[in-house]
């Protein structure tokens, strides 16, 4: 069978793949153009985008703005008719001058998670930009239709499905996913599914839903589309390609990983996510990092309190100082065992997706 395409409102991608945004710097203009080129969804990650701007260290926040746009761009020169979004955590400072940015730019399309996008609606009226909120269960995505319905007049463009075996900030507890193995994904995808109809039937169109986590095969691609599902994100395998943003020794780190290497770890602000084992893990489990600046970057994070800088961190290993950063992945990054293009990555997922429908 024919891989159907992702259709979001008059938007089309012939590969139902989203590319999943990874910060700091792993999904910029490079991979995002990529993906939306070879038919996929293109996302870039607009977390502390500019951290190699010349004047990031003095001015963060005029770095970020100015290299959000630049690579927005750079990435329509790669693929002028793809489709290409942006992944705005709503835990950032001046999510809002993000969205701006996103929507005078004319960017497809806004993923927004780590916390609920109760504003999103309102700051992209008028414009033709696609919003779609990450839910990690049936209630909250029924929360985010109910709350966008009534304060908005609006419902979601399309909906992610993150599930537990994700990377970076989770929306699960700790305590869930140290029993990960038993969190259905399918059954997740099918309560949230359930859940929108109410809000297609108002507003007489589809809620397409898309999963990710863990998802690194086509074979399991074809599962989560037999269960219902309009497509997948997938993030980590992208890591692992010529045209993925981050350094080169990043992504070996991923070739060398085991599967015990792989472990949770907690971000500064609480949330729960999932990292490569490495020197900098180890140091942290032998106290705090010293924090020589704040990069104000989440506006739950205290410089007094907190364990150790999350930017900084993330910054170091996009560079290449793995020993330093902290690298997040999904659960099965450790199956990651060479470097490929986008183009036969995608090939290869489409393939074999086509092979198990």
């Amino acid at each position: 069978m024919k891989l159907p395409p992702l259709v979001i409102g008059d938007l089309k991608a012939e590969v139902p793949i989203i590319q999943g945004g990874m910060g700091v710097g792993i999904s910029r203009s490079n991979l995002a153009g990529a993906v939306a080129k070879n038919g996929g969804v293109g996302i870039i990650s607009c977390v502390q985008i500019g951290f190699d701007e010349p004047d990031f260290e003095t001015n963060p926040m005029e770095a970020n703005e100015r290299a959000f746009r630049r690579h927005i761009r750079k990435a329509r020169e790669i693929s002028p008719n793809g489709i290409i979004g942006v992944n705005i955590m709503v835990a950032i400072n001046n999510y809002d001058q993000f969205v701006k940015i996103a929507v005078e730019e004319k960017l497809d399309l806004i993923v927004s998670g780590a916390g609920l996008p109760s504003m999103l609606p309102k700051y992209v009226e008028g414009s033709d930009i696609k919003i779609a909120p990450v839910a990690s269960s049936g209630k909250s995505a029924a929360v985010i239709c109910k709350l966008w319905d009534k304060k908005h007049n609006r419902i979601p463009d399309l909906i992610v499905v993150e599930g537990p075996k994700a990377g970076g900030h989770l929306g699960f507890s700790l305590e869930d996913l140290m029993h990960e193995e038993d969190i259905d994904l399918i059954k997740i995808v099918k309560d949230v599914i359930e859940a929108v109809k109410p809000y297609e039937e108002k507003y007489g169109r589809k809620i397409p839903v898309v999963c990710g986590g863990g998802i690194t095969t086509g074979k399991e691609m074809a599962e989560y589309i037999k269960a219902g599902a309009s497509g997948v994100q997938i993030a980590t395998r992208f890591i692992a390609t010529e045209e993925c943003d981050a350094h080169e020794n990043y992504k070996q780190a991923f070739i060398n990983c085991k599967k015990e290497d792989i472990e949770i770890v907690v971000s500064p602000v609480g949330m729960p996510g999932r990292a490569i084992r490495n020197a900098f893990i180890n140091k942290l489990k032998n106290g705090n990092e010293k924090i020589t600046r704040c990069y104000n970057c989440l506006k739950p994070c205290n410089p007094k309190s907190t364990p150790y800088c999350i930017s900084k961190a993330l910054i170091n290993a996009v560079k290449g100082n793995v020993d330093e950063g902290l690298i997040f992945t999904g659960s099965n990054g450790y199956k990651i065992d060479k470097i490929t293009t986008v183009k036969a990555l995608m090939k290869e997922l489409t393939e074999e997706c086509e092979k198990y429908l």
